[in-house]
């Protein structure tokens, strides 16, 4: 018989529970996917007013010393010196040919100390990589994500709600302290709120109480899709690089050494052959990760992430096609889903806006 790892909990899961979660494995962990509103309520309440994620699923892994800046420098593609102490930034674990190992979010707390946040299947991976300190089971990490999510907080932590858009500050939120950041995955604005798990229960609670609703992570993927952001695991892989991604902002080209960068130097000479696209559909069926996309009747490419827009009112994807000579914002195409062709068009990138408060 084989037997299979039980599910890890965050400190908040009762909290869940008590609100009629459903709740699913995700990363390891046993999450809320959504609540008895529905995720189509919990996506647009994060598109007009405000919502509270848990994601302590997420991975953080503390890199103190002395060194720790030149590890991160020699470990991930961006260029930790473009920034400073106080502020966040967005990278990438690459391995020898380019290919994405993680997307992370680095909090430069202090001088030397760097709170890294790997996605919640990847933190062993991450550890290994870079070393460090695994402190996920300690804490709990909060996103407060919408158009008025500052305002919101701000009703009883204006400190926290006044943290700036990555930057990384400690704060006191209903009397716990914590580590606020300017960060979020979901295209609005908004902080994530990192607190002891001792803690956690009364900074989730008085959000709640603040008007925040609750979201899972159904929402969190389909108002992500809609804002064009990767998943790893999806537009993100150890065969995908940055700059097939799109993503060619977040490397460090004058960084001396990462692991990498030479596969990478190499591709930005010879030039991609697939890149990221996007797609909406006439209808409202969800197109697939898998699906074909067919041009002229030739196959040119595959959805990678595919959904209903809750904001639009029909299907939207992303995928990846064949470069130079693929398709472009305008061009009309096919996606086979299920056997079955639904026409759909390529358009700009992101999906939608995001809604200034």
């Amino acid at each position: 018989m084989v037997q299979t790892e039980a599910l890890r909990r965050t400190a908040l899961y009762q909290q869940h529970a008590d609100l009629g979660a459903k709740l699913v494995g995700f990363g390891g962990f046993e999450m809320p996917l959504a609540y008895p509103t529905g995720t189509l309520r919990e996506h647009l309440a994060c598109r007009d007013d405000a919502v509270v994620f848990d994601v302590s699923h997420l991975g953080t892994v503390r890199v103190a010393g002395s060194a720790a800046l030149e590890t991160l420098q020699q470990s991930l593609c961006n260029d930790l010196s473009k920034v400073s102490p106080g502020r966040a930034q967005y990278t990438q674990l690459l391995n020898d040919e380019g290919g994405v190992l993680d997307d992370i979010i680095v909090w430069w707390v202090t001088e030397d100390r760097f709170d890294v946040m790997p996605n919640a299947s990847n933190t062993e991976r991450v550890v290994a990589a870079i070393g460090g300190t695994d402190v996920t089971a300690g804490r709990c990490v909060l996103a407060v994500q919408g158009p008025r999510a500052r305002e919101r907080l701000a009703t009883f932590a204006p400190q926290a709600a006044a943290v700036r858009r990555f930057t990384v500050e400690e704060s006191t939120v209903a009397g716990q302290r914590v580590l606020v950041a300017g960060t979020g995955y979901t295209g609005e604005d908004g902080v994530e709120i990192a607190v002891d798990n001792d803690g956690a229960r009364i900074v989730f609670e008085a959000l709640l109480a603040a008007g925040i609703v609750p979201a899972g992570l159904g929402a969190r993927d389909t108002l992500r899709l809609e804002a064009a952001l990767p998943l790893h695991g999806h537009e993100l892989a150890a065969d995908i690089t940055p700059l097939e991604a799109g993503l060619g902002w977040v490397v460090g080209w004058d960084k001396p050494s990462f692991r990498g960068r030479d596969a990478l130097l190499a591709q930005r000479e010879a030039g991609v052959t697939r890149s990221l696209r996007g797609f909406a559909t006439t209808s409202r069926q969800p197109p697939r990760d898998g699906s074909t996309v067919l041009s002229d009747g030739a196959s040119v490419g595959s959805i990678t992430s595919g959904n209903f827009s809750p904001v639009l009112g029909h299907g939207i994807a992303l995928g990846y096609c064949a470069a130079p000579r693929g398709v472009e914002p305008g061009d009309a195409v096919v996606l086979e889903i299920r056997g079955r062709g639904v026409e759909a068009t390529c358009v700009p990138l992101p999906f939608v806006e995001k809604k200034r408060s």
